[in-house]
C-alpha cells in the first residue's frame, strides 16, 4: 500500500449468540448484535472472507474504485471458497454509478449448451435433472461480466484484479472452520475423479488451517488475465468445450462464443418510502419485491420484531410471492413473464387479502395464470459509486465436474430447468435456467441508500425482504439488520434461528405452521450490507458472522 490509511475492520465471529445477555457485557450496543457497524469515509468493501475483503479493500485504497474492488474481491472468493463460487459460475450486479447518477444492472448468468433438448436428456435415460453431473452444466457467465464491468465502470484492468485470486490459487490458503463446515458437508457432490483429486488432499478433506492450492486455476487465471476475452472467444474456450464433449454435456464451443453477459434495466417497488431495486426474471428478485407490496398493507412496526404475528405474516406473503415466483418464472426472452402484473400495488392487495392473521392459508396457488449456494459482496467509494453483486457455481461444489486440465470447477444451474414442456421455465437450447441468486439495492430520494444481500438458494428473496422490514420498519443498523435472527419458509414449514424464542415457536404452531426444529446455521444464508452514512460522508457497512467473513473501510 502505497499510503497509511486509517483502518477500521469488522471481524466475522463463528458461532451464535444462544441467549440474550445484559446490555453492558456486549462489545456492541443492541444485545442481539455482536459487534458494531464499520464506519469509514471513504470506501468499504463487505465480503464472506477476510482475505477477499483484504484483497478488496487494498483497490480500494490505492485509489480504485468500488467496481474495482468488487471484481477483484469476487475472483478472490472464486479461490478461497471454491464449493461456493468460481469463473464456472455465473455472476449479477447493481451498480450505482456517481457519475451518471443512474443504476445499472447485469445479468451475467450463462445459457444452456445447443444440444439442450427434451428429447436429449431423455435418450440418457434422465426423467429428472441432476444437480452433479454433466447434463447439469451451462455456459458460465461470470467471466464476461466481470469484463464487461471493468470495460464499463473499472480502472485498473483485469490483470490487476485477478493479481490476488492467482496469488491464491498457486501460493494456497489456509482453509478456515466455517468453510472447512461446508467443504466437509458437500465432498459428496465431487462426481469425477479429476473433481475429487482438486479438492481433497491425498484423498482426504483438508484440515482446518491447512493450506489449499489450486495450481491449475492459478495458470488459468494467468492466461485469463493476458487475455480477458479467451474464455469465451479462446484457448481457454476450446479446452473447457473440448472437456465438456467428451464428458457428456450439452455445450458446444459455439455456445461459448457467442455469449455475452447483458446489460439490463432492474425492475423495482417502493416499501414505506424507500425504492428497493432487484434484477428481473430469469431471477427470483422479483418475489422479493412482491413480498413487500404484500406486507406494505400490515403495521409490521407495531407488532414488533420477530414476533410471532409478525412472522405470521412474512411467511404467508412468501408464500403467495412464491407461489407466482415458481409457476411464472423463467427466461424473458424465452417465456412470456408477467412482471409488470406480479410488482403492481393491485395486484398486492389482491393477495394480500387472502392472508388470515390468525390462521396459516392452505397451500396457496399463483395469482397470475400462464400461457443452490453462493457468495455475495458489496462495496462502495469515495466518488460514491456503489455496487451489489452476487457470484455463485449453483450448489456448493456445482456440477462435479471439472474442465479438463484448466483447474475450473463447473457449475450445475441447468438444475434450475424443468423437464415439463408446459412449463415456462422447460429446458431448451440456448435458455437461461431459473436462477437463484439474486442483488439487491435500495434508494432514498433518489441517492444510493443501502447494497446488500442474503446468500442461500431459496433463502434469498424471503432473506431480502427479512432486511429491508428490519431496516425500515424497525429502525435496525446495516449490522443488525442482517445479523437479526431469521426465520425461513420451505415447503416442509417454518425454520426459526435459536435466539427466536420457544414462545414465538408454539404460537406460529398454534396458527397453523409446521414448525421444523434442528435447523443447521447454514440454513439461514449469509448476509453483507454497505449503507450511506445518514449524518455526513462516508459509509457503514455489516458482515454477517453466519460466515467468516468481513467488512471493512478506510
Amino acid at each position: 500500500m502505497k499510503k497509511s490509511f486509517p483502518v477500521a475492520i469488522a471481524m466475522a465471529i463463528c458461532g451464535f449468540v444462544t441467549q440474550a445477555a445484559p446490555a453492558f457485557d456486549r462489545p456492541a450496543p443492541n444485545i442481539h448484535q455482536t459487534r458494531s457497524e464499520v464506519m469509514a469515509p471513504h470506501g468499504v468493501i463487505a465480503t464472506s472472507h477476510p482475505m477477499a475483503s483484504a484483497a478488496g479493500f487494498k483497490v480500494l485504497a490505492d485509489g480504485g474504485n468500488a467496481i474495482d474492488a468488487a471484481v477483484t474481491a469476487a475472483c478472490t472468493l472464486g479461490v478461497v471458497e471454491p464449493m461456493m463460487t468460481g469463473i464456472g459460475g455465473d455472476m449479477f450486479a447493481l451498480v450505482w454509478s456517481a457519475k451518471d447518477k443512474k443504476l445499472y444492472g447485469i445479468n451475467a448468468s450463462g445459457w444452456s449448451g445447443s444440444k439442450s433438448t427434451l428429447e436429449f436428456v431423455k435418450s440418457k435415460g434422465v426423467t429428472k435433472l441432476s444437480s452433479t453431473g454433466p447434463l447439469s452444466i451451462t455456459v458460465p457467465g461470470a467471466v464476461d461480466g466481470f469484463n464487461q464491468l471493468m470495460k464499463k465502470f473499472g480502472t485498473i484492468g483485469m490483470k490487476r484484479a485477478l493479481a490476488p485470486a492467482i496469488d491464491y490459487a498457486g501460493g494456497g490458503v489456509p482453509v478456515e472452520p466455517v468453510i472447512l463446515e461446508n467443504w466437509k458437508n458437500n465432498a459428496k457432490n465431487l462426481v469425477t475423479p479429476e473433481a475429487k483429486a482438486a479438492f481433497l488432499i491425498d484423498g482426504r478433506l483438508p484440515k482446518p488451517g491447512e493450506l489449499f492450492k489450486n495450481e491449475k486455476l492459478a495458470k488459468t487465471l494467468k492466461r485469463l488475465a493476458a487475455r480477458p476475452d479467451s474464455f469465451y472467444r479462446g484457448d481457454i474456450a476450446k479446452e473447457i468445450a473440448e472437456s465438456m464433449e467428451k464428458q457428456g454435456a450439452m455445450l458446444t464451443l459455439a455456445d461459448f462464443n457467442d455469449y455475452h453477459a447483458e446489460w439490463i434495466e432492474p425492475i423495482s417497488t417502493t416499501y414505506r418510502g424507500v425504492e428497493l431495486f432487484e434484477l428481473p426474471p430469469n431471477g427470483q428478485g422479483i418475489a422479493a419485491l412482491e413480498m413487500l407490496n404484500i406486507l406494505e398493507g400490515f403495521d409490521l412496526k407495531s407488532l414488533g420484531q420477530n414476533s410471532a404475528e409478525a412472522i405470521h405474516l412474512q411467511v404467508e406473503a412468501k408464500r403467495l410471492a412464491y407461489a407466482d415466483l415458481y409457476a411464472l418464472v423463467a427466461d424473458p426472452k424465452k417465456a412470456k413473464v408477467p412482471v409488470k402484473e406480479m410488482l403492481s400495488k393491485e395486484y398486492a392487495a389482491k393477495r394480500r387479502a387472502l392472508i388470515d392473521p390468525n390462521r396459516a392459508m392452505a397451500e396457496p396457488m399463483p395469482g397470475i395464470s400462464s400461457d443452490g449456494d453462493t457468495v455475495y459482496l458489496c462495496a462502495a467509494d469515495k466518488d460514491g459509486n456503489m455496487i451489489s453483486m452476487i457470484f455463485s457455481i449453483a450448489g456448493q461444489f456445482g456440477s462435479g465436474v471439472m474442465a479438463g486440465e484448466t483447474g475450473i470447477l463447473m457449475q450445475d444451474r441447468g438444475f434450475g430447468f424443468t423437464l415439463d414442456p408446459k412449463h415456462p421455465n422447460v429446458l431448451a437450447p440456448r435458455k437461461r435456467p431459473f436462477h437463484t441468486i439474486i442483488p439487491a439495492m435500495a434508494l432514498k430520494d433518489g441517492k444510493p441508500w443501502v447494497a446488500y444481500g442474503v446468500m442461500g438458494g431459496t433463502m434469498q428473496p424471503q432473506g431480502h425482504a427479512q432486511v429491508l422490514c428490519n431496516l425500515v420498519d424497525f429502525g435496525m443498523n446495516i449490522q443488525q439488520a442482517g445479523e437479526a435472527p431469521r426465520w425461513r419458509h420451505e415447503t416442509k414449514g417454518v425454520w426459526l434461528e435459536s435466539l427466536i424464542g420457544d414462545d414465538v415457536r408454539k404460537a406460529l404452531a398454534a396458527k397453523g405452521h409446521t414448525m421444523i426444529g434442528n435447523t443447521p446455521p447454514t440454513s439461514f444464508g449469509g448476509y453483507q450490507g454497505v449503507m450511506r452514512n445518514p449524518l455526513g460522508p462516508g459509509w457503514i457497512a455489516g458482515s454477517d458472522p453466519r460466515k467468516d467473513g468481513m467488512a471493512v473501510g478506510y
